[in-house]
C-alpha cells in the first residue's frame, strides 16, 4: 500500500436530503477541517430539494404545476437545466421516461396523500400527454410553459442531479477522488488513495433483504439502479412498483426486478434506469443499444435472477481505467 493512502484521514459525511440521506465519502491530509465542505454539500442539496421537491409546496417545481396554461413561468437555471436534461430523455425514449406522472405518483399512493380509488379510475380512463410535447422551455430567458394540464414529479432525475451537485462541491474544495451518494445513486470521482477504483455494491432485488448482487468497480463515473423490490404497493394480492407507466397512468404492470445504468453524470444514470425499467428487459435491451449505454438488467425467472448485460461495461468486463468503469462479479454470492 502506497504512503499516500496512510497519510490521509478517512471522512464519511452525510445529511438530510429528498427524504433520504445524503453522502460524501474521500480522504484528505490529517488535520484539514471537513466543516465547511459539509456545510457546502448540505447547501448543493438543499437547493435542489427547494426547487424541485413535489413534496414542498413552495417548491419552484410546485409553483410550475399551479400555474395556468400557456403562460411562461420564471424559473432558476439548476430546475432548466434538469428540465432540458428529463425532456431531452423523454423524447430519445419515445416517451418511456417522462415526468409529467405526478398526478398518477399521488393517486397510487406513492406522494404526499394516501392512494385515491376515485383518482385513480379517473386517471386510468384519461388520455395521456407526452410531456416532452407540452412542456416548451426557453433556456435562454429561464422560463418555462405548458401547454396541457401536467403535474410534473422529477423523482426519477432529481436524485441523480443532486448527486452531481455534490460532486461538483467536492471538486471545487480540490479534493480528486471521492465517492458520493444519495440513497442508492452515486458518482465515483478518480480514485481511492491506494489507487483502486471505488466499490460500489448493485443490490440484489430482494425485498425482504439487503445484499450485493454484484460489484462494480469506477473511477470517474456514476450509477443509478431502478427496481421493482423497495417501494411498492399492494392491489389485489400483487405487489406493484412505484414506476410508473406514463401511458397507463400507474404502475408498471410488469417490469424487470430492476435495471442498473452506468454513466458520466448521476442526472442521467438516473433518467436512463427509469426509462429502461419502463421499457422492460427485451424493449429496453434495444433501446439500450441504440442509445449506446450501459446496462444491467435483472428479471426473476421463479427462484432464479437472469441477467441482460448491454453496453462494453457490462458485456466485456474491461479493466478499470482513468474513464472506465468496470463490474466485478464477486465469488460466492
Amino acid at each position: 500500500m502506497s504512503k499516500m493512502s496512510t497519510d490521509r484521514t478517512r471522512h464519511a459525511l452525510n445529511g438530510p436530503t429528498m427524504g433520504t440521506r445524503w453522502s460524501a465519502l474521500f480522504h484528505a491530509a490529517p488535520g484539514v477541517d471537513a466543516a465547511p465542505l459539509k456545510a457546502a454539500l448540505q447547501a448543493a442539496t438543499d437547493e435542489v430539494d427547494a426547487q424541485m421537491s413535489s413534496w414542498k409546496p413552495d417548491s419552484d417545481l410546485m409553483r410550475v404545476n399551479a400555474a395556468p396554461l400557456n403562460v411562461w413561468i420564471d424559473v432558476p437555471m439548476r430546475l432548466m437545466t434538469v428540465l432540458e436534461a428529463a425532456l431531452a430523455v423523454g423524447r430519445a425514449s419515445n416517451g418511456a421516461f417522462d415526468i409529467g406522472v405526478g398526478d398518477a405518483v399521488n393517486a397510487w399512493g406513492f406522494g404526499r396523500a394516501e392512494a385515491d380509488a376515485e383518482r385513480i379510475r379517473k386517471i386510468l380512463g384519461s388520455p395521456r400527454h407526452r410531456t416532452h410535447e407540452m412542456l416548451e422551455v426557453d433556456p435562454a430567458r429561464g422560463r418555462v410553459r405548458k401547454h396541457a394540464p401536467l403535474m410534473l414529479d422529477l423523482s426519477g432525475i432529481a436524485k441523480g442531479y443532486g448527486v452531481d451537485r455534490l460532486a461538483e462541491v467536492v471538486r471545487a474544495f480540490g479534493i480528486s477522488g471521492a465517492l458520493v451518494a444519495i440513497d442508492g445513486e452515486l458518482r465515483a470521482i478518480g480514485l481511492q488513495p491506494d489507487g483502486e477504483p471505488w466499490a460500489v455494491a448493485v443490490e440484489r432485488p430482494d425485498p425482504e433483504a439487503r445484499a450485493p448482487h454484484a460489484i462494480l468497480a469506477l473511477q470517474d463515473a456514476a450509477v443509478a439502479t431502478s427496481g421493482d423490490y423497495r417501494h411498492r404497493v399492494d392491489v389485489g394480492g400483487r405487489h406493484l412498483s412505484h414506476t410508473m407507466d406514463p401511458v397507463r397512468g400507474g404502475p408498471l404492470a410488469a417490469s424487470p426486478a430492476s435495471v442498473t445504468v452506468v454513466a458520466a453524470t448521476c442526472m442521467a444514470a438516473d433518467a436512463w434506469a427509469t426509462a429502461l425499467m419502463v421499457r422492460g428487459s427485451r424493449d429496453g435491451a434495444e433501446l439500450a443499444r441504440r442509445q449506446q449505454l450501459d446496462a444491467l438488467f435483472i428479471d426473476r425467472d421463479g427462484d432464479q435472477l437472469r441477467e441482460t448485460r448491454i453496453g462494453p461495461l457490462f458485456e466485456n468486463h474491461p479493466a478499470p481505467s482513468a474513464r472506465s468503469a468496470a463490474l466485478v462479479l464477486p465469488q460466492n454470492l
